[in-house]
């Protein structure tokens, strides 16, 4: 693990690491908060998982999350949202929805994909692997939130990895990728037509299967451009309420989907997880 950049925030150390990844052959970024104050080793952890377009510094710099997590005792972990460097696939027209900044958080199958997008086994195995063998932190209390592309990467995860990823919360997820535009076009790059593939990344499809113990807590913005397009989060409600699955959906009147909104109600999320890891 290489340190980038290091600096002091709210009395704890934002760094940024550089690492070689086995999963993602080749290397990877990650923003990791260590707060004030408290035994690294047995705090919790939140992992945030960004969306389109994004690195690991859209959340570090823009979310100011620091503060409440240097509060709650609470380390933060952001990795990048794709791989990157010389050789990887992107979009041939360079499409913000495909390629660089949009791994989806699946293991790609397809050419020329495969070998470089496989975000799902390094979020979910590789990962927490260099969290707690590397870094020294607590896997065994562990969160997951995202934003939009992201929110469906904490959604999947968790719904699919209940006790490593023990809480979860999102803003504005993708909820149902087989059903929406952006969905449909990563999944029919990175996975292929067979649409069972999909349902595996899919939390909609998911949690009618995979329903957890843990209280979801989903906010989206009234005036989001994307919601009734993209986003659908009444579709992923129903399902909960079918499954029995524990759902707060909040609403936000007026707000839209940028980080002044995930910044607004970033501190309701932290404090959702410390509930959840105490």
């Amino acid at each position: 693990m290489e340190i980038i950049s290091e600096n002091l925030c709210f009395g704890g150390v934002q760094r940024v690491y550089s690492h070689e990844s086995r999963t993602c052959s080749g290397s990877m970024r990650l923003g990791v908060y260590l707060p004030p104050a408290c035994d690294h080793s047995t705090a919790p952890v939140l992992l945030w998982l960004s969306g389109l377009t994004c690195t690991e510094q859209n959340f570090i710099t823009k979310a100011g999350a620091q503060r409440v997590a240097a509060e709650l005792g609470m380390v933060l972990v952001a990795p990048d949202t794709s791989p990157r460097g010389d050789g990887t696939p992107d979009a041939p027209d360079e499409a913000y929805d495909l390629g660089l900044g949009a791994g989806f958080y699946v293991d790609a199958t397809e050419s020329p994909w495969a070998q470089r997008y496989r975000m799902y086994s390094y979020i979910a195995d590789e990962l927490p692997q260099i969290l707690s063998e590397t870094l020294g932190l607590n896997t065994k209390k562990m969160g997951i939130s995202g934003h939009s592309m992201g929110g469906h990467g904490a959604l999947i995860m968790h719904l699919k990895n209940p006790g490593l990823f023990q809480t979860v919360s999102a803003f504005a997820p993708i909820v149902a990728p087989m059903q929406v535009p952006w969905g449909k076009k990563a999944f029919q790059a990175y996975l292929g037509a067979d649409q069972k593939a999909w349902a595996d990344y899919d939390a909609t499809a998911l949690v009618m299967q995979n329903k957890s113990t843990a209280h979801i807590l989903i906010d989206q913005g009234g005036a989001d451009a994307f919601l009734e397009e993209q986003l659908k989060p009444h579709l992923f409600e129903a399902a909960c309420e079918k499954a029995g699955q524990a759902l707060t959906l909040r609403i936000q009147p007026g707000y839209d989907h940028s980080y002044y909104f995930i910044a607004s109600f970033i501190e309701d999320h932290l404090r959702h997880h410390a509930s959840g890891l105490s």
